[in-house]
Protein backbone atom coordinates (compact mmCIF):
# COMPACT_ATOMS: atom_id res chain seq x y z
CA UNK A 1 0.00 0.00 0.00
CA UNK A 2 1.61 3.41 -0.77
CA UNK A 3 2.12 6.19 1.03
CA UNK A 4 -0.53 9.04 1.59
CA UNK A 5 2.11 11.30 0.76
CA UNK A 6 3.63 9.94 -2.34
CA UNK A 7 0.03 9.48 -3.34
CA UNK A 8 -0.58 13.15 -3.51
CA UNK A 9 3.05 14.06 -5.22
CA UNK A 10 2.27 11.88 -8.01
CA UNK A 11 -1.09 13.00 -8.45
CA UNK A 12 0.39 16.59 -8.44
CA UNK A 13 2.89 15.59 -11.10
CA UNK A 14 0.05 13.68 -13.41
CA UNK A 15 -2.04 17.06 -12.81
CA UNK A 16 0.99 19.15 -14.06
CA UNK A 17 1.65 16.80 -17.05
CA UNK A 18 -2.28 16.68 -18.36
CA UNK A 19 -3.07 19.98 -17.87
CA UNK A 20 -3.43 20.76 -21.63
CA UNK A 21 -6.37 22.67 -23.07
CA UNK A 22 -9.13 21.06 -20.80
CA UNK A 23 -7.52 23.02 -17.02
CA UNK A 24 -10.07 25.90 -17.35
CA UNK A 25 -9.48 28.29 -14.52
CA UNK A 26 -6.70 26.42 -12.79
CA UNK A 27 -5.79 27.39 -9.33
CA UNK A 28 -2.44 25.96 -7.39
CA UNK A 29 -3.98 26.32 -4.11
CA UNK A 30 -7.36 25.28 -3.05
CA UNK A 31 -9.15 28.11 -0.91
CA UNK A 32 -12.54 28.49 0.44
CA UNK A 33 -12.84 31.56 -2.10
CA UNK A 34 -12.20 29.64 -4.58
CA UNK A 35 -15.56 29.08 -6.93
CA UNK A 36 -17.52 25.26 -6.91
CA UNK A 37 -19.11 23.65 -9.69
CA UNK A 38 -21.96 21.65 -8.77
CA UNK A 39 -22.41 18.73 -11.41
CA UNK A 40 -25.52 16.94 -9.39
CA UNK A 41 -28.30 18.92 -8.20
CA UNK A 42 -32.36 18.65 -8.44
CA UNK A 43 -34.90 21.20 -8.11
CA UNK A 44 -38.33 19.43 -7.55
CA UNK A 45 -40.85 21.91 -8.08
CA UNK A 46 -44.60 20.98 -7.23
CA UNK A 47 -46.06 23.49 -9.93
CA UNK A 48 -44.64 20.87 -12.41
CA UNK A 49 -45.40 17.31 -12.93
CA UNK A 50 -43.80 14.63 -10.64
CA UNK A 51 -44.72 10.78 -10.33
CA UNK A 52 -44.09 8.33 -7.15
CA UNK A 53 -41.10 6.14 -8.14
CA UNK A 54 -41.46 3.22 -5.97
CA UNK A 55 -43.83 4.49 -3.94
CA UNK A 56 -41.71 7.55 -3.09
CA UNK A 57 -42.73 11.20 -3.92
CA UNK A 58 -40.33 13.69 -2.75
CA UNK A 59 -40.96 16.59 -0.48
CA UNK A 60 -40.54 20.60 -3.01
CA UNK A 61 -36.65 21.59 -3.23
CA UNK A 62 -37.29 24.77 -4.90
CA UNK A 63 -34.80 26.99 -6.71
CA UNK A 64 -34.53 29.52 -4.05
CA UNK A 65 -33.87 27.17 -1.71
CA UNK A 66 -31.24 25.65 -3.01
CA UNK A 67 -29.52 28.67 -3.92
CA UNK A 68 -29.60 29.84 -0.35
CA UNK A 69 -28.12 26.32 1.05
CA UNK A 70 -25.47 26.59 -1.44
CA UNK A 71 -24.59 29.89 -1.16
CA UNK A 72 -21.89 29.51 1.56
CA UNK A 73 -20.24 26.96 -0.36
CA UNK A 74 -19.31 29.65 -3.29
CA UNK A 75 -21.15 27.23 -5.42
CA UNK A 76 -21.48 29.73 -8.87
CA UNK A 77 -22.11 27.30 -11.78
CA UNK A 78 -23.70 23.79 -11.69
CA UNK A 79 -26.22 21.04 -13.68
CA UNK A 80 -29.57 20.34 -12.75
CA UNK A 81 -29.84 16.85 -12.74
CA UNK A 82 -33.58 15.70 -13.47
CA UNK A 83 -34.71 12.58 -11.23
CA UNK A 84 -36.70 10.08 -11.46
CA UNK A 85 -40.05 11.72 -10.13
CA UNK A 86 -39.62 13.75 -13.14
CA UNK A 87 -39.73 10.99 -15.49
CA UNK A 88 -39.69 12.82 -18.67
CA UNK A 89 -41.21 16.40 -18.04
CA UNK A 90 -38.74 19.07 -19.78
CA UNK A 91 -40.98 22.20 -18.73
CA UNK A 92 -39.65 22.43 -15.14
CA UNK A 93 -35.97 21.95 -16.41
CA UNK A 94 -36.19 24.56 -18.91
CA UNK A 95 -38.14 27.16 -15.96
CA UNK A 96 -35.15 26.41 -13.59
CA UNK A 97 -32.16 27.05 -16.90
CA UNK A 98 -33.69 30.03 -18.08
CA UNK A 99 -33.58 31.59 -13.85
CA UNK A 100 -30.23 30.37 -13.82
CA UNK A 101 -28.68 31.71 -16.53
CA UNK A 102 -25.88 30.49 -18.86
CA UNK A 103 -23.53 29.45 -16.66
CA UNK A 104 -25.86 26.51 -15.59
CA UNK A 105 -26.83 23.05 -17.72
CA UNK A 106 -29.12 20.73 -17.62
CA UNK A 107 -29.13 16.66 -17.53
CA UNK A 108 -32.81 15.18 -18.70
CA UNK A 109 -34.15 11.73 -19.03
CA UNK A 110 -35.59 11.11 -22.57
CA UNK A 111 -37.95 8.56 -24.30
CA UNK A 112 -36.50 6.77 -26.84
CA UNK A 113 -38.64 7.92 -29.43
CA UNK A 114 -37.87 11.85 -28.81
CA UNK A 115 -37.50 13.40 -32.05
CA UNK A 116 -34.23 14.91 -32.96
CA UNK A 117 -35.40 18.39 -33.20
CA UNK A 118 -36.76 18.11 -29.79
CA UNK A 119 -33.24 17.04 -28.73
CA UNK A 120 -31.29 20.41 -30.54
CA UNK A 121 -33.88 23.03 -29.24
CA UNK A 122 -32.96 21.24 -25.26
CA UNK A 123 -29.46 21.68 -26.34
CA UNK A 124 -29.87 25.02 -27.30
CA UNK A 125 -31.42 26.35 -23.50
CA UNK A 126 -28.03 24.22 -21.79
CA UNK A 127 -29.24 20.87 -21.70
CA UNK A 128 -25.89 18.85 -21.90
CA UNK A 129 -26.44 15.26 -20.92
CA UNK A 130 -28.85 12.18 -21.26
CA UNK A 131 -29.89 10.45 -17.37
CA UNK A 132 -30.69 6.87 -17.75
CA UNK A 133 -31.34 5.53 -14.60
CA UNK A 134 -30.75 2.27 -14.04
CA UNK A 135 -30.57 2.13 -9.94
CA UNK A 136 -34.21 3.23 -9.69
CA UNK A 137 -35.03 0.42 -12.76
CA UNK A 138 -35.96 3.45 -15.44
CA UNK A 139 -33.63 2.05 -17.61
CA UNK A 140 -32.91 -1.88 -18.51
CA UNK A 141 -31.93 -2.39 -21.75
CA UNK A 142 -28.36 -1.97 -22.41
CA UNK A 143 -28.55 -1.52 -26.02
CA UNK A 144 -31.15 0.23 -26.26
CA UNK A 145 -29.14 3.00 -23.92
CA UNK A 146 -26.11 2.45 -26.13
CA UNK A 147 -28.73 3.21 -28.88
CA UNK A 148 -29.91 6.54 -28.01
CA UNK A 149 -26.72 7.44 -26.25
CA UNK A 150 -25.14 7.31 -29.50
CA UNK A 151 -27.98 9.58 -31.24
CA UNK A 152 -28.25 12.19 -28.95
CA UNK A 153 -24.89 12.81 -28.72
CA UNK A 154 -25.01 12.48 -32.64
CA UNK A 155 -28.03 15.57 -32.36
CA UNK A 156 -27.06 17.54 -29.41
CA UNK A 157 -23.77 16.82 -28.30
CA UNK A 158 -25.06 15.09 -25.29
CA UNK A 159 -23.07 13.03 -22.93
CA UNK A 160 -24.82 10.00 -21.07
CA UNK A 161 -24.99 9.33 -17.02
CA UNK A 162 -25.62 6.37 -15.80
CA UNK A 163 -27.05 6.02 -12.26
CA UNK A 164 -26.13 2.35 -11.51
CA UNK A 165 -24.30 0.07 -9.06
CA UNK A 166 -21.24 0.12 -11.28
CA UNK A 167 -21.03 -4.01 -10.33
CA UNK A 168 -24.20 -4.51 -12.27
CA UNK A 169 -22.00 -2.82 -15.58
CA UNK A 170 -19.19 -5.58 -15.24
CA UNK A 171 -20.96 -7.43 -18.50
CA UNK A 172 -21.49 -4.46 -19.97
CA UNK A 173 -17.90 -2.60 -20.13
CA UNK A 174 -17.00 -3.50 -23.65
CA UNK A 175 -20.24 -1.93 -25.60
CA UNK A 176 -20.15 1.68 -22.31
CA UNK A 177 -16.35 2.04 -23.24
CA UNK A 178 -17.50 2.28 -26.92
CA UNK A 179 -19.51 5.80 -26.52
CA UNK A 180 -18.33 8.77 -27.17
CA UNK A 181 -18.57 9.94 -23.37
CA UNK A 182 -20.30 8.61 -20.26
CA UNK A 183 -20.37 9.84 -16.84
CA UNK A 184 -21.17 7.61 -13.65
CA UNK A 185 -23.57 8.71 -10.72
CA UNK A 186 -22.61 8.49 -7.27
CA UNK A 187 -18.90 6.96 -7.13
CA UNK A 188 -21.18 4.02 -8.93
CA UNK A 189 -23.12 3.38 -5.34
CA UNK A 190 -20.72 0.06 -4.05
CA UNK A 191 -16.90 -1.02 -3.09
CA UNK A 192 -18.13 -4.56 -5.02
CA UNK A 193 -18.38 -1.95 -8.39
CA UNK A 194 -14.94 -0.43 -8.23
CA UNK A 195 -13.29 -2.94 -10.50
CA UNK A 196 -15.51 -2.18 -13.10
CA UNK A 197 -15.71 2.03 -12.58
CA UNK A 198 -12.31 1.65 -12.56
CA UNK A 199 -12.37 -0.07 -16.15
CA UNK A 200 -14.64 2.43 -17.50
CA UNK A 201 -12.33 5.31 -16.17
CA UNK A 202 -9.51 3.51 -18.16
CA UNK A 203 -12.25 3.99 -21.26
CA UNK A 204 -12.30 7.87 -20.71
CA UNK A 205 -15.44 7.81 -18.06
CA UNK A 206 -16.01 10.59 -15.84
CA UNK A 207 -17.28 10.05 -11.99
CA UNK A 208 -19.15 12.08 -10.14
CA UNK A 209 -18.08 12.64 -6.44
CA UNK A 210 -21.61 12.73 -5.21
CA UNK A 211 -23.77 11.39 -3.19
CA UNK A 212 -21.22 10.33 0.15
CA UNK A 213 -24.23 9.45 1.91
CA UNK A 214 -25.98 7.03 0.10
CA UNK A 215 -22.87 4.76 -1.29
CA UNK A 216 -22.05 1.74 0.49
CA UNK A 217 -17.82 2.15 0.28
CA UNK A 218 -15.16 3.78 1.97
CA UNK A 219 -15.27 7.19 0.00
CA UNK A 220 -11.90 8.21 0.51
CA UNK A 221 -9.98 5.09 -0.94
CA UNK A 222 -12.66 5.02 -4.17
CA UNK A 223 -11.52 8.96 -4.36
CA UNK A 224 -7.71 8.27 -3.85
CA UNK A 225 -8.14 4.93 -6.44
CA UNK A 226 -10.20 6.80 -9.54
CA UNK A 227 -7.63 9.98 -9.13
CA UNK A 228 -4.81 7.58 -9.22
CA UNK A 229 -6.48 6.31 -12.35
CA UNK A 230 -7.42 9.24 -14.35
CA UNK A 231 -6.69 12.77 -12.29
CA UNK A 232 -9.35 13.70 -14.77
CA UNK A 233 -12.31 11.73 -13.80
CA UNK A 234 -13.74 12.92 -10.92
CA UNK A 235 -16.41 15.61 -10.65
CA UNK A 236 -18.04 17.13 -7.62
CA UNK A 237 -21.45 17.41 -6.78
CA UNK A 238 -23.81 18.19 -4.06
CA UNK A 239 -26.47 15.84 -4.22
CA UNK A 240 -29.26 17.97 -3.03
CA UNK A 241 -31.83 17.73 -1.79
CA UNK A 242 -29.89 14.40 -1.22
CA UNK A 243 -33.53 12.15 -1.54
CA UNK A 244 -33.81 9.08 -0.46
CA UNK A 245 -29.52 9.10 1.25
CA UNK A 246 -29.53 7.81 4.38
CA UNK A 247 -27.07 11.10 5.06
CA UNK A 248 -27.94 14.20 3.47
CA UNK A 249 -24.93 16.43 1.36
CA UNK A 250 -22.52 18.13 4.25
CA UNK A 251 -19.96 20.75 3.76
CA UNK A 252 -17.83 18.47 5.15
CA UNK A 253 -18.02 15.90 1.72
CA UNK A 254 -16.03 18.96 0.38
CA UNK A 255 -13.50 19.15 2.83
CA UNK A 256 -12.76 15.33 2.64
CA UNK A 257 -12.22 16.07 -1.17
CA UNK A 258 -9.86 18.38 0.02
CA UNK A 259 -8.12 16.76 2.36
CA UNK A 260 -7.49 13.14 0.23
CA UNK A 261 -6.36 14.72 -3.12
CA UNK A 262 -4.48 17.75 -2.06
CA UNK A 263 -5.16 21.48 -3.32
CA UNK A 264 -4.14 20.89 -6.98
CA UNK A 265 -5.72 17.46 -7.62
CA UNK A 266 -9.03 18.76 -5.59
CA UNK A 267 -9.24 22.24 -7.80
CA UNK A 268 -9.75 19.80 -10.90
CA UNK A 269 -12.18 17.58 -9.12
CA UNK A 270 -14.53 20.64 -8.14
CA UNK A 271 -14.37 23.04 -10.94
CA UNK A 272 -12.11 22.35 -13.76
CA UNK A 273 -13.14 18.63 -14.70
CA UNK A 274 -16.51 19.78 -14.25
CA UNK A 275 -16.50 22.48 -16.82
CA UNK A 276 -14.99 21.02 -19.30
CA UNK A 277 -17.29 18.13 -19.75
CA UNK A 278 -20.43 20.39 -19.18
CA UNK A 279 -19.24 23.51 -20.96
CA UNK A 280 -21.47 26.33 -19.51
CA UNK A 281 -20.66 29.93 -20.31
CA UNK A 282 -18.38 30.93 -17.16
Amino acid sequence: MYSRRKFIQGLAALTTLGAGSSMIGYAAESSDSEELFDSHCHIIDPNYPLIPNQGYLPPPYPLQQYLSDVKPLRITSGAVVSGSFQGFDQTYLKAVLSKLGPRWVGVTQAPANMPDSEISDLAAVGVRALRFNMYRGRTTNIDDLVQMATRVHTVGKWHAEIYADAASLKQHVEKLSKLPQIVIDHLGMTEEGLPVLLDLVDAGARIKATGFGRVKMNVPKVLERIAQRNPDALIFGTDLPSTRAKRPFQAQDIQTIREVLGPQLSRKVLWDNAVSLYRPTV
